[in-house]
């Protein structure tokens, strides 16, 4: 069968579970960030050569897909490292950076911090451009701090006088470190591109091509931070609710391209980072968390765009609230990932709704033994996969794993998991 076969049988396999229709075989769909480089250590890979030696870590992850042959490709999950070093983002740090202390073999870590004071809510809804450009970049990129001064005076907007309060030492030298930011995140795109591209031409169709996350999340992982949402949500619920539909509206504005975009699938991700058991109550889930982000749902299916709703964390207490809101929208419009649960009883709230996805807990694959590996590859596929609507994947994405469990997870997959 050659490559291209093999890529339209993937993507059907995967199309055809998430429109809750029996494949020919269980799709695997074993999404990877760090996997590659402990299966195969004498390439040397890590977090931290993606972030500085992109061909080393290629040269992991194609060998990752000539072994096992998911139904899905997989990608590091990195950026430019000396792009970075030139920003110098306040808001992540990241493996390989001269001074850190994240470790090579970890993903980056988010620093977070207060980029919008409380008193400014009213400033971020009604003047979101110029919060972004004025405050938000500067707080949070300190090399961009030169933006904190543009403005254009009310007056006659001719030639370079509307550009005279920008046109200083601190602006240039601002400008020039950007060309320079975008000359090496420009090599790292060459380089991620060139590795899809491989990846594409090997059989391996990509499992989204969008990525957005729920408004509540943007406010808190970008501008308030965990606590300071949380005196927000007590203490000015009204400005967080305002400030999220605003956010949905500005998302459905950016997610419109693909009405028309030619591709052949349509997926947004969008990981729910803060909406996990305890974090809020139910009315507050339903308020601040739910209601924008089912904005957003109903618009990207009404445009023949399928959402991957991927929560984090514990959700036992959200699950029926969540099964109600997406029986609002179309049958087999969406799926949804869960990292802990009873899957066999997920499959059945789930049934004729929306795709289930997930199911191997990360435990076993790196501390477990084969035989639980298989035992539980076999419940899953015996409770969650007649009649299409499961996608096996892990509880979170596959980092260090024991060879023989990763090599017992694919074989008992693909031999009693076959139609």
């Amino acid at each position: 069968m050659s490559n291209t076969q093999l890529y339209e049988e993937r993507l059907k396999r995967v199309q055809d579970a998430i429109a809750l229709k029996e494949p020919d075989s269980v799709p695997l769909v074993i999404r990877v960030t760090g996997a590659p480089y402990f299966l195969y250590e004498e390439v040397g890979g890590s977090h931290a050569t993606s972030y500085y030696d992109f061909d080393k870590t290629a040269e992991a992850f194609i060998k990752f897909h000539e072994e096992f042959q998911p139904d899905i490709r997989s990608t590091p999950n990195s950026q430019s490292g000396p792009a970075n070093e030139i920003l110098k983002p306040a808001m992540i740090d990241w493996p390989g950076r001269p001074g850190t202390i994240v470790p090579d073999f970890s993903t980056h870590q988010v620093l977070e911090d207060e980029y919008l004071l409380q008193e400014e809510y009213d400033e971020f809804i009604n003047e979101y451009p110029d919060f972004i450009l004025r405050k938000f970049i500067p707080r949070a990129f300190p090399e961009m701090k030169a933006l904190e001064n543009f403005k254009f005076a009310p007056t006659l907007l001719m030639g370079t006088n509307a550009f005279t309060n920008m046109l200083n030492d601190d602006v240039k030298a601002m400008m020039q470190n950007f060309i320079a930011i975008i000359d090496e995140h420009q090599k790292y795109m060459q380089q991620t591109s060139a590795l899809d591209k491989k990846l594409d031409d090997m059989g391996y169709p990509a499992f989204q091509n969008g990525m957005c996350v729920v408004p509540y999340d943007y406010m808190s992982d970008n501008f308030r931070g965990v606590m300071g949402i949380f005196e927000d949500i007590l203490e000015i619920p009204e400005k967080v609710r305002q400030a999220c539909d605003m956010v949905a509206d500005r998302q459905i504005e950016y997610l419109s391209y693909l009405e028309h975009a030619p591709m052949p699938f349509k997926r947004v991700f969008f990981p729910l980072h803060k909406g996990m058991d305890g974090f809020m109550s139910p009315e507050q889930y339903h308020e601040l968390y739910w209601e924008p982000y089912q904005k957003v749902l109903k618009y990207l299916v009404s445009i023949g765009v399928t959402p991957f709703i991927y929560t984090e964390g514990p959700y036992f207490s959200r699950i029926d609230y969540i099964r109600e809101r997406l029986q609002e929208l179309p049958r087999g419009s969406c799926f949804i990932h869960f990292e802990q649960g009873d899957f066999a009883e997920l499959k059945k709230k789930f049934e004729g709704i929306a795709c289930l996805m997930g199911g191997i807990p990360m435990y076993d694959l790196q501390y477990g033994k084969k035989e639980n590996v298989v035992d539980r590859i076999k419940y899953l596929i015996d409770n969650c996969a007649a009649g299409g609507g499961y996608l096996m994947s892990g509880a979170a994405a596959f980092e260090k794993v024991k060879r023989e469990n990763f090599e017992a997870m694919f074989d008992t997959a693909r031999t009693y998991g076959k139609k």
